[in-house]
């Protein structure tokens, strides 16, 4: 008897397909460039639009000698909406570890036990191997590379003076700067003529200590078990916002007491009457604003009150009230003194310079220093002391845990001669 042929159809399996990934990946950054794209095109519509309504009142200034409210108020909501559209987006969006990456070092491993059950075992043997100390009792454990390099990314991206300052790592407690305030005899001379002995130059120094930053994130017990949530960008996340709040005013601000010295913090000095050490500034002319008559003229002697090398890098910080004010200013051509970004993800810029917004700079008043100009990367330094460290809490707050973070952070202006400063004032 014969077996009848049957064919057997074999398990059906799907191939893999290396592109799929690929594909998605894809997907999702057309789909992140279009959300872009969309945000650039609402805020060069609310600026076309904010042109057309400053027009507007300015008309009405011209022939009626005061503007219609109506056209102020619709003026102002404009400049509200710019202001918004130019802060959408500036904080970056939490992600995942890309698929594919290798698993997490030992130290990550044992700083995630750590920070999610209270396991203190591993962070002590990581500790060891690498010749350190850390416990409780000495102020927490040191975070892994890898949160640490989240928060420095995410401080970088939110904190308007750190993002355009020259940032330096130490390993110390404080940076020493040395810079020469004379330097050695130099001249010309023939061939066969004599010279005079050359003469040492003289070095000072610049200090810079970091000082203990630190911020207080609570969390549930039941986002701890979640195994879904990021440990590394959960802690940058909730001190981000603590740290760049305190960071931003203490760079330009602060009074170098327990804190960073701020560049507003140091003596000033009207550009004609400058030295080392200071920084020099330009009067508008006008107490508490800018002169009724060619405003621009003052802005155009701040840039030049700047020497040429640092023009190159040059750039304006103020805050959000006082950039509309200049928004509103023109040219003898009726253009605008200030422009919106070119493309997606630039700058605004005035005067050709980029604008940073920085909330800490004062607002437009009597004497006040409300606008900067200058190279901050060669002008200001910030030290970052290498190391943030994590005190986990679990009894002050219950049921909530506590995560006492801090890290050390310093800054100063390192170069007196790269900042400039415009006094609302007459003197």
């Amino acid at each position: 008897m014969s077996t009848p042929n049957t064919r057997v159809a074999a398990p059906e399996t799907k191939a893999a397909d290396p592109k799929a990934a690929e594909t998605k990946s894809a997907e999702t950054k057309a789909a992140e460039s279009g959300d872009v794209a969309a945000a650039f095109d609402d805020f060069m519509h609310a600026f076309e639009a904010f042109k057309e309504t400053n027009d507007e009142r300015l008309a009405e200034i011209e022939q009626k000698l005061v503007a219609d409210p109506l056209t102020s108020e619709k003026l102002d909501r404009i400049n509200r909406a710019l202001d918004e559209l130019t802060l959408k987006g500036r904080r970056p969006p939490l992600g995942s570890e890309p698929r594919g990456t290798r698993g997490p070092s030992e130290h990550k491993a044992a700083f995630e036990a750590y920070v999610r059950g209270g396991d203190e075992d591993g962070l002590r043997r990581v500790e060891q191997k690498a010749l350190s100390a850390g416990s409780n009792a000495d102020g927490g454990y040191l975070v892994p590379v890898e949160t640490e390099t989240e928060i420095a990314k995410r401080l970088a991206a939110i904190s308007p003076i750190r993002a355009i300052a020259d940032v330096r790592q130490v390993s110390s407690g404080t940076y020493r700067k040395p810079f020469m305030t004379a330097g050695p005899a130099v001249g010309w001379a023939g061939e066969t003529d004599a010279r005079s002995q050359t003469t040492s130059p003289t070095i000072a120094a610049l200090d810079f200590p970091a000082m203990e930053l630190y911020a207080m994130p609570a969390a549930t017990p039941a986002l701890l078990d979640d195994a879904a949530v990021n440990i590394d960008e959960w802690i940058a996340a909730e001190v981000e916002a603590a740290f760049a709040s305190q960071e931003g005013t203490a760079f330009v601000s602060g009074d170098g007491t327990n804190k960073p010295k701020g560049f507003l913090a140091y003596t000033t000095a009207a550009e004609t009457a400058w030295s080392w050490g200071k920084i020099g500034y330009v009067v508008t002319g006008v107490s508490g604003a800018l002169p009724a008559s060619n405003p621009s003229d003052v802005l155009i002697d701040l840039v030049y009150a700047l020497k040429a090398g640092y023009r190159a890098n040059a750039r304006f910080v103020l805050n959000r009230r006082t950039q509309a004010a200049i928004r509103k200013l023109k040219d003898a051509d009726g253009n605008y003194l200030w422009q919106p970004a070119a493309s997606a993800g630039g700058e605004a810029s005035l005067l050709g310079f980029p604008v940073s917004e920085a909330e800490d700079m004062p607002d437009i008043g009597a004497n006040a220093l409300a606008l900067a100009f200058g190279d901050f990367r060669r002008g200001y330094l910030v030290v970052d002391r290498i190391g943030v460290r994590v005190l986990r809490d679990p009894y002050s707050a219950k049921p909530y845990v506590l995560f006492y973070t801090t890290k050390r952070v310093g800054g100063g202006v390192q170069d007196f001669d790269a900042i400039k400063l415009l006094k609302f004032g007459t003197s």
